[in-house]
């Protein structure tokens, strides 16, 4: 499968990584309108984020919660590399870069090279059969199932 012009991912059951019955059971899901990929939307309890505006380990984990962050902001979002003051790298989802800039003056141990995003989509558009909601016990069900068959 080539890569969902919607959300960014070639396989539409990538999604959820860690915990998937957890997180399509219990979260608010973006179900892509185009490819029908689940992707958590949900506000994290505790610290009021949702879950694209937490760094990533690689530019690929980011692309799979971009969408999110465009559904959430409405403009599209960029992909920018941050690293730390040990060198390791992590990807983080930014509407533009001055709200990278906020970002960095706030941790002042990270920094971004380039100070332009590694990934942007194109421009923000709305998809008509895209739904943010959360999934009943039998669609839980038939995702799980399908992750599991397309794992295999």
């Amino acid at each position: 499968m080539s890569e969902c012009k919607e959300c960014y991912s070639s396989n539409n059951r990538i999604t959820p990584l860690l915990k998937p019955r957890e997180c399509l059971e219990n979260h608010i899901q973006y179900i892509c309108g185009t490819c029908g990929r689940c992707i958590c939307i949900n506000k994290d309890e505790r610290r009021g984020l949702q879950r694209w505006n937490f760094p990533f380990k690689t530019l690929e984990i980011a692309k799979l919660y971009l969408r999110t962050a465009e559904v959430s902001t409405k403009i599209p979002c960029g992909i920018y590399e941050i690293t730390d003051s040990k060198g390791r790298k992590s990807y983080k989802i930014f509407k533009n870069v001055e709200e990278l800039n906020v970002y960095l003056c706030k941790n002042k141990q990270k920094s971004c090279t380039q100070m332009k995003p590694v990934f942007q989509g194109d421009k923000y558009e709305k998809f008509q059969n895209a739904q943010v909601r959360r999934l009943t016990t039998e669609e839980v069900e038939n995702y799980l199932l399908e992750q599991k068959n397309k794992n295999l």
